[in-house]
């Protein structure tokens, strides 16, 4: 049974992520071969697709929104990612139980613990009909439909527990737009087709091409969902059993390319949130532990990152019109020559001032 150093799990996870070497894979590509991607922040989204394709310009993932090849909603682990049009249908009903978990917990209680759900869906439904209605009005005719309970956490489980997506502008580069303006649509409506049946097995071959090769923790860790050891379990004949360096068993699929550990790792700026960072339970591969705590300093918060010799090195942020590195561990010389060359790269792309600052 092969087991995998650290940095042979870091180079693979690299490759598989297309962080070794920008793609010149489409935008819908490239989310494709994520499963979905986070998309908390929209902004954000853009700055990790420059960081893995070629030539990528905002402008591509606008147009792949507006026509309807990407769409975003809420799916993985109850927060907002973009995925393809084409997963949306299989991916929605097969994390559906995360999303029924989230209405059930304290911040609904008060407005919608005692609603039935079928009711609050089927009176969302009217109010929606085909049509993109803006997340506040919706909530202002669900609090009409039962008054006494705020709208905006109505509107909210409507989206956790019937299929919708949002409307292209929170996809857009440029602004933060406010959440409460935020449009949603029925996905049968936008896109054209109704949700199909969960389909678990295809969300475990996927997640291991994306993020493999992981084990069963991490992948419950990366969706949301929980009691998925038996599924695995059962399909074990298809699967490849791999060791890594702490003796844990990893799972991956039959001929998936492992990284050389010695491979080159470029310089990487990714946004906050990013998938490589979170699509673990043991994140080391990227993030060293002795560092996470700087990354990750609460249950919502993941900053933005730089990626050096593979690893998490340093956050950084825009800050008064400037990239700005805040590192996390010294950097030679030489890495830091190449941090400031990416830096005005990124810097370039997302309109701010050629000199990074480095703290």
């Amino acid at each position: 049974m092969t087991t995998l150093s650290l940095r042979r799990l870091n180079r693979t996870l690299l490759h598989r992520q297309q962080l070794d070497a920008r793609s010149s894979a489409s935008v819908v590509e490239a989310v494709r071969r994520r499963v979905a991607v986070q998309a908390q922040e929209p902004n954000w989204v853009h700055v990790g697709m420059w960081a893995r394709l070629q030539g990528f310009t905002s402008g591509d993932l606008e147009a792949a929104v507006e026509g309807r090849a990407l769409v975003r909603g809420p799916l993985l682990r109850g927060t907002q990612h973009l995925t393809a049009a084409a997963d949306h249908a299989w991916l929605r009903p097969t994390v559906q139980p995360v999303l029924d978990r989230l209405v059930r917990s304290a911040y609904y209680a008060e407005h919608v613990g005692d609603l039935d759900p079928a009711v609050l869906v089927a009176a969302a439904h009217e109010v929606l009909g085909d049509r993109t209605v803006r997340r506040r009005d919706l909530g202002a005719a669900l609090a009409e439909r039962f008054p006494g309970r705020k709208g905006a956490v109505m509107a909210a489980a409507v989206e956790a527990l019937t299929p919708v997506v949002h409307d292209p502008a929170t996809s857009a580069f440029g602004s933060w737009w406010s959440r409460r303006g935020i449009a949603v649509t029925t996905a049968e409506a936008w896109l054209g087709e109704p949700v199909r049946e969960p389909d678990v097995p295809t969300l475990v071959r996927r997640y291991l091409a994306a993020f493999g090769p992981a084990g069963v923790m991490d992948l419950q860790t990366w969706c949301g969902l929980t009691r998925l050891r038996a599924v695995v379990d059962g399909m074990r004949d298809e699967l490849h059993v791999l060791r890594g360096p702490d003796g844990a068993e990893l799972l991956d699929l039959p001929g998936a390319p492992l990284a050389d550990e010695d491979a080159p790792a470029p310089v990487r700026f990714l946004p906050m949130f990013d998938d490589a960072v979170l699509g673990h339970r043991d994140r080391t591969r990227i993030l060293p532990e002795a560092v996470r705590r700087e990354v990750m300093p609460g249950w919502s918060m993941v900053r933005a990152t730089v990626l050096v010799d593979g690893f998490v090195a340093a956050t950084w942020e825009i800050a008064e019109g400037r990239v700005v590195v805040r590192p996390l561990r010294p950097l030679t010389p030489d890495e830091e020559e190449g941090l400031r060359a990416e830096g005005a790269a990124v810097a370039a792309f997302v309109g701010a001032d050629p000199a990074v600052r480095v703290t």
